[in-house]
């Protein structure tokens, strides 16, 4: 592991590590160039003086490629990440309330490339400060400025586009459904807003339903959440921001697995009834 710092600060380090290194050293790591910081890998053959210190200075830093899927929520994601990068879930979660500006999808839903050995805090500093940056362009881009309240309302309708959705094409319907049926003060009435947390793959049933308290239940509470659900794509992002003009207030999911649309509970029931 080779740490950030000067070149006299990663001699002493190394040197700490079990590597004997000179002064002479530091001034050959000075003619070759600065040393990157990271795992990085030396390979498995017995190196001279000289190698080792040209693969300090340009040897590549070991990766790993992480995974935030849209429509994941954080608790799930994160414990993926610490089986994947042997790290601890409790810590990454408690990092990620102590650095996020959103209580879900704070992580925007990306691949990210991190440094082998990373650690808890700086893992989630780095993925947090990142997405708030790309929320940040986005909202500027669009409005001219970023507004981190309404922000947080475009990630919630998002997550719930994000879950509900069958695909992109669908987005603008779902955002367009989401938005009438709150402008008539009807409740959304989505399975999707259930399967928050630790509820990400649940199946709602019934009972679910019925016993849930919270207020991303949408079948007993009128409004939106009062966060995000999970992770969202920059499709949902823009289905939420430009919803497509129509007067749908229902979907139902067909036998070809996308949704069909209808604007009264009539023809809504008569989808029910095909989908049986």
């Amino acid at each position: 592991m080779v740490p950030q710092g000067s070149i006299e600060h990663i001699i002493t380090h190394l040197t700490k590590q079990g590597y004997a290194l000179s002064v002479i050293d530091t001034y050959i790591l000075r003619l070759l160039g600065t040393p990157k910081s990271g795992w990085i890998s030396l390979g498995k053959n017995q190196l001279n003086r000289i190698d080792f210190l040209y693969k300090l200075t340009n040897a590549k830093a070991m990766i790993h490629k992480v995974t935030l899927i849209p429509g994941e929520t954080k608790e799930l994601f994160l414990e993926a990440v610490s089986k994947q990068l042997d790290l601890n879930k409790t810590k990454l979660l408690h990092y990620y309330h102590q650095y996020s500006v959103y209580p879900e999808a704070g992580i925007y839903a990306d691949t990210y490339h991190v440094p082998y050995g990373i650690g808890e805090k700086h893992l989630i500093a780095f993925l947090t400060k990142i997405s708030e940056k790309k929320y940040q362009s986005l909202s500027e881009k669009i409005y001219g400025t970023y507004n981190k309240k309404r922000w947080s309302k475009i990630l919630t309708i998002a997550s719930i586009i994000q879950k509900e959705a069958a695909n992109n094409q669908e987005m603008p319907l779902i955002s367009s459904v989401i938005v009438n049926r709150l402008k008539k003060g009807m409740r959304l009435q989505m399975d999707g807003t259930l399967n928050y947390g630790k509820y990400s793959h649940t199946k709602v049933t019934p009972e679910r339903i019925k016993n849930d308290k919270s207020d991303f239940n949408t079948y007993k509470h009128k409004g939106l959440p009062s966060s995000p659900i999970g992770s969202v794509s920059l499709s949902a992002i823009k289905a939420a921001i430009k919803p497509a003009k129509t007067n749908y207030l229902y979907f139902m999911k067909n036998n070809k697995g996308v949704h069909d649309f209808t604007d009264t509970f009539k023809k809504h029931r008569i989808n029910i009834q095909k989908s049986r």
